[in-house]
C-alpha cells in the first residue's frame, strides 16, 4: 500500500488527528455533495464538523486539505474490508466475495464516491497522482485475483482481458453510487447478486452462480 500523503498539523496527538479528521470528512461530504468543492468555505465545514474555524486549522491547512482526506478515506476502507480475504490463493468464491465486500462499501459510503469523482479535480496535482494510484491500486486487487482464477483452470481470459475486467468490475460497482436515484425499486444485495451474475458470466463464458458454482 502507498505511503500516506502527509497533510500538516500543528497537533501531536495522532488519535486526536484521527477523530477531528473524521468529523470533518463526515461534514465536508455533505457540503461538497450539496455546494460542490469550490462554493464550500472552510469556515462551513468547520461548522458543519462541530468546532471553531481556529480548531480546523490546526488539523489541515487548505480546503483541498480536506477533500484529499475524504478520498483516501475511501481507499483505505477498501483495503480494510478486502485485505482480510485469502487474496493470495484466489478462487471464483474468493472473487466473489471481494465484489461483495467492495460494493457494500460503495453502499456505505456512497456521498463520499460521488464527492471524489466530482471533485476530485480540484487537488493539487500531486495530491490528485496519488489518488490515481490509489485507485490503481484497488483495480489490482481485483485483477491479481482474476489472473488467479485464470491459472486455477476457473476462468478463460487473456492477460488484456484480465486488465479489462478488473477495471470493468471496479467501476460497475460505482454505478450503485452514480445511479442510485434510478435503482430505488433494488436492494443493495439484489444489485450485487445480479452485477456479480451477469460479470462472471460474462468473463467466464459460460453460466456461474453467485456462490461460484458452475450451472
Amino acid at each position: 500500500m502507498n505511503k500516506k500523503r502527509e497533510i500538516e498539523t500543528s497537533v501531536k496527538d495522532e488519535s486526536l488527528i484521527e477523530k477531528r479528521r473524521e468529523q470533518m470528512i463526515r461534514g465536508a461530504v455533505t457540503l461538497f455533495k450539496e455546494k460542490g468543492f469550490h462554493r464550500t468555505t472552510t469556515r462551513e465545514i468547520a461548522k458543519a464538523a462541530g468546532f471553531s474555524i481556529g480548531t480546523l486549522y490546526e488539523y489541515i491547512r487548505t480546503k483541498e486539505d480536506v477533500l484529499y482526506l475524504v478520498c483516501d478515506a475511501i481507499y483505505d476502507e477498501v483495503h480494510a474490508r478486502l485485505d482480510h480475504l485469502d487474496l493470495e490463493r484466489g478462487s471464483i468464491s474468493v472473487l466473489t466475495m471481494a465484489i461483495e465486500h467492495y460494493y457494500t462499501l460503495i453502499d456505505d459510503m456512497q456521498d463520499e464516491f460521488v464527492v471524489m469523482y466530482q471533485e476530485s479535480k480540484a487537488l493539487p496535482k500531486d495530491a490528485l497522482r496519488y489518488v490515481l494510484k490509489k485507485e490503481l491500486e484497488m483495480v489490482a486487487i481485483f485483477e491479481r485475483l482474476l489472473s488467479q482464477c485464470v491459472e486455477n483452470g476457473e476462468i478463460q481470459m487473456t492477460p488484456k482481458e484480465v486488465r479489462m475486467a478488473s477495471h470493468h468490475l471496479f467501476v460497475q460497482g460505482q454505478m450503485w453510487a452514480f445511479r442510485r436515484w434510478a435503482l430505488d425499486n433494488f436492494t443493495i444485495q439484489e444489485f450485487i447478486d445480479i452485477q456479480t451474475r451477469f460479470l462472471l458470466q460474462g468473463m467466464a463464458g459460460e453460466k456461474i452462480s453467485v456462490q461460484g458454482a458452475k450451472t
